[in-house]
């Protein structure tokens, strides 16, 4: 079975749950600057990079995904989020970047693979990419409107070496997240779909979306119901929200995915609003019992935390889910694939 297959059938006995956030758990170890930067030599400090620790501290990343394991989650991600060489120029690691994403997914599926030989239970592996500081919808200059720092097909070369490098480490899936610009993310879909071209199989996209204000809209100004239209050509196996705001500014969106789309949904918020020092408070259980709604709703496939979530959190989410039954894929939309009419036909 291919991973879609894999993950489709899982999908269809129980809800999935994914992890939390890597960040959070990082600040915890409290590291130093030669905590991050090892034996590098790079002229920019490394403080706060938390992607190049699957290289310099490999403890930190295995230790944080062992965890979001044993709170019970089947899908673990990377922690690759700015492992590109747009977010990695900061530090004057571009060199790195294969390297980076290489390890990290290694990381990960070692775990997920130890995982699963010990219950039978199949684990995956969604090699993280995030958004970059970049946006190709709009102007960083408010006196140029019609400027760009960069164009299309540079950010998807950026995003090609990034994916090239997660599926050499062993990612099942590419998870293209915390989409602010639908555009960036067109370029990211463009990116795997190249990709899987030149691998000759289907390399399953993850899409997910973070709002920017409670109508329900990105940064670019698209409406989830824009984003889904924009991006179904590309058949992703998930498809949904993450980071935006806590679970209950949520609610109506999570409720409009589910009703149009023909595929998994896929949910992660923050553990609420943070405080005025930055932190987040809200607790496992209501972070759980919020989610756990739309579980009981018939509106999601796969669930999970962002910004302030923990292994705890995961947990929680979890135990509170057990049992109950998965959102159902409309089966109009089964037959229509079924019929090879989607506009993108690699096999599944």
């Amino acid at each position: 079975m291919t991973a879609r297959e894999r993950l489709n059938a899982e999908a269809a006995k129980r809800i999935l749950i994914t992890d939390g956030a890597f960040g959070t758990e990082i600040q915890n170890w409290k590291l130093s600057e030669g905590d991050y930067a090892g034996t590098l030599t790079l002229g920019h400090d490394q403080k706060g990079n938390n992607d190049i620790l699957a290289i310099t501290k490999p403890e930190v990343p295995e230790t944080i995904t062992r965890a979001y394991l044993d709170a019970g989650s089947d899908i673990v991600s990377t922690n690759t989020f700015s492992a590109n060489t747009i977010s990695q120029a900061d530090y004057g690691a571009e060199s790195l970047v294969r390297e980076i994403n290489v390890e990290s997914a290694r990381i990960a599926r070692a775990l997920a693979d130890e995982y699963e030989a010990k219950d039978g239970r199949p684990r995956f592996v969604a090699g993280a990419i995030g958004p970059t500081n970049k946006t190709l919808s709009l102007s960083p200059d408010v006196n140029d409107p019609g400027y760009r720092e960069i164009d299309f097909d540079y950010l998807k070369g950026v995003y090609r070496q990034q994916t090239d490098a997660l599926l050499e480490g062993g990612a099942d899936f590419i998870l293209i997240e915390t989409v602010f610009d639908t555009l960036n993310a067109k370029a990211g879909v463009m990116a795997v779909l190249d990709a899987a071209h030149d691998l000759g199989r289907d390399v399953p996209i993850m899409l997910s979306m973070t709002l920017t204000d409670l109508s329900g809209r990105n940064l670019s100004g698209h409406t989830v119901e824009a984003f889904w239209h924009a991006v179904r050509h590309a058949r992703p196996v998930t498809i949904g929200l993450n980071c935006s705001f806590g679970a209950e500014q949520l609610r109506p969106h999570v409720k409009v995915l589910s009703d149009i789309c023909d595929t998994l949904i896929m949910v992660y918020p923050n553990a609420g609003l943070p405080n005025e020092l930055g932190a987040y408070d809200e607790a496992p259980a209501t972070t759980a019992g919020l989610v756990g709604e739309w579980a009981q709703a018939g509106q999601v496939n796969v669930l999970g935390g962002c910004c302030g979530s923990t292994p705890a959190h995961i947990k929680a989410i979890a135990d509170g889910v057990r049992g109950l039954t998965p959102r159902a894929v409309p089966v109009s939309a089964v037959r229509t694939r079924l019929a090879g009419l989607e506009p993108f036909t690699m096999a599944a």
